[in-house]
């Protein structure tokens, strides 16, 4: 059955072929959808008839949110953390390990409920695709665990085991890499689609060159795809191992140097930025005008997580991007839509045209400018088809 949704003050197809600018954009639209998929897009005047119909009023239309950074399989809370930050405690990651006890802690029906609750705020502010980490479990059954759950409301799952040093493995990086390389990652490898780790040698929680480079080794040999954590706390190897290595994204980039941003203009690997986790740790905010004024592509996610950044809310991340990190509202949503599905190496998401999944997003607002021109407000949310009538 198919559906006209009509009466689109502009629509945002990310495809220049289909409209004006780099994001396509088609005054007074029409979509047509049909068995989840766009069968046509164009003016409303010259639309096809369809079996069903929906008038969404006068208001913008845009691919849904791909959100391509998340940890939502956990336990507990860390907003005592986030208040001592807001006094002037630095941020290092060690906040990390109170939420692996919680999470170990917690019933498969609490991370359950708690992720299908987060997943439902994500979509009520229009995001459609989602990736989550694992990586708060930390050991063999509970990093297994956490990705059987995630892969229950997405297919956009990573393994994160070299997310932290789990407290019982202190003083023991090397060791805790060898269990990653081998039990706990044969036993993930099954449930996920990518392996991550967090390189940052600034850190004494987390993972240097040489140990992260193994966990991509392995994780790359078992069939995953590949993403890297990098250059959050300091500048570091993060960001030029994961374009070494052809990973499909490296994460945060607050800290570069001139050699990070070559290597990223130079390769595939899609830079994600976290505003966020600036926002939410009062640390310095990635040079994005940088990163896209050298021709580098650029997504933006949420980091969605109990510690550094405890947003559902792409649409806050927009605004933060352009207010804070000199990003264009073009460029801010583009990366929010297109960029996150180039991180995920999806061709199905993050456009709407011909082919793409009929994942719409809907404005209360007749422009997708009003994102960051009205931060806070909750404009966005994804496209209910099943109205039309």
């Amino acid at each position: 059955m198919s559906t006209l949704v009509t009466g689109i003050a502009e629509l945002v197809t990310n495809n220049p072929r289909l409209g004006a600018g780099p994001l396509g954009l088609v005054p007074d639209a029409a979509v047509v959808v049909a068995d989840g998929a766009v069968t046509w897009v164009g003016p409303a005047s010259a639309a096809p008839a369809a079996d069903r119909r929906l008038d969404v009023g006068g208001r913008a239309v845009l691919p849904g949110f791909v959100d391509s950074h998340a940890h939502l399989v956990f336990g507990g809370d860390r907003a005592v953390e986030f208040e001592a930050r807001m006094s002037g405690q630095a941020y290092d990651g060690g906040g990390i390990a109170s939420t692996v006890g919680a999470t170990r802690s917690a019933t498969d029906e609490e991370l359950r409920a708690r992720l299908g609750a987060l997943v439902a705020e994500m979509r009520a502010q229009g995001t459609t695709t989602v990736e989550v980490k694992s990586g708060y479990g930390l050991s063999v059954d509970d990093e297994a665990r956490a990705l059987r759950l995630a892969q229950e409301v997405t297919v956009e799952t990573t393994f994160l085991g070299a997310h932290v040093v789990p407290p019982e493995y202190a003083g023991r990086t090397d060791d805790y890499v060898e269990l990653v390389c081998g039990p706990m990652l044969a036993a993930c490898a099954p449930h996920a689609r990518w392996v991550d780790v967090f390189c940052e040698p600034a850190s004494a929680h987390a993972f240097d060159d040489e140990q992260s480079r193994a966990v991509l080794a392995a994780g790359r040999a078992a069939g995953l795809g590949l993403r890297v954590h990098g250059n959050q706390l300091a500048e570091g190897p993060g960001v030029r191992l994961a374009v070494e290595l052809g990973a499909a994204s490296v994460d945060h980039c607050t800290h570069l140097v001139d050699a990070d941003v070559d290597a990223l203009a130079g390769g595939s690997t899609v830079a994600t930025l976290l505003p966020g986790v600036e926002f939410s740790t009062r640390s310095p905010y990635p040079d994005a005008r940088r990163l896209l004024d050298a021709g580098v592509t650029v997504a933006l996610a949420t980091d969605c997580n109990p510690g550094s950044c405890f947003t559902s809310s792409m649409p806050f991340c927009v605004a933060l991007a352009v207010r804070e990190m000199a990003m264009t509202p073009a460029e801010a949503v583009w990366s929010a839509t297109g960029g996150g599905a180039a991180a995920l190496r999806r061709t199905d998401v993050g456009w709407l045209g011909v082919g793409a999944r009929a994942d719409l997003a809907v404005l209360e607002a007749p422009s997708y400018r009003h994102l960051a021109y009205r931060p806070g407000v909750p404009l966005a949310r994804t496209l209910d088809l099943s109205l039309a009538t």
